[in-house]
């Protein structure tokens, strides 16, 4: 059985990849894995590897999804960034990590951060 949790999650990242998929982005994974963690949307655009953290939330109660980015969640995901180039040797010339926030009320809104962990 699926926490409430993590039906949020997944709930908030396939609606981060549909919304990434009508701007024009290419999608080329969701929940990469490796033994340091995951990489919840991997996609690109042009030649720019883009690198996406999706934070969902049914409310502010505990922040918002932007905030619940701690410092050393910034450093995981940049490690992940890291290991993923290392592994997959994508040909993208440039890479960045960007955050979907996702607000799931009766009419769920994304906001998307470009760089938003910078390294």
């Amino acid at each position: 059985m699926i926490d409430s949790r993590k039906k949020t999650g997944r709930r908030g990242e396939a609606l981060a990849a549909a919304y990434f998929v009508e701007k024009g982005y290419t999608i080329l994974q969701r929940n990469w894995r490796c033994p340091a963690g995951e990489l919840d949307i991997v996609m690109a655009r042009d030649d720019t590897l883009i690198f996406v953290e999706v934070r969902a939330r049914r409310g502010n109660h505990f922040g918002s999804a932007e905030e619940s980015i701690t410092p050393a969640k910034r450093a995981r995901l940049i490690a992940l960034a890291h290991t993923y180039i290392q592994q997959e040797q994508p040909s993208h010339t440039a890479w960045r990590i960007d955050v979907a926030a996702v607000r799931l009320d009766s009419r769920p809104q994304i906001t998307h951060i470009e760089n938003a962990v910078g390294w």
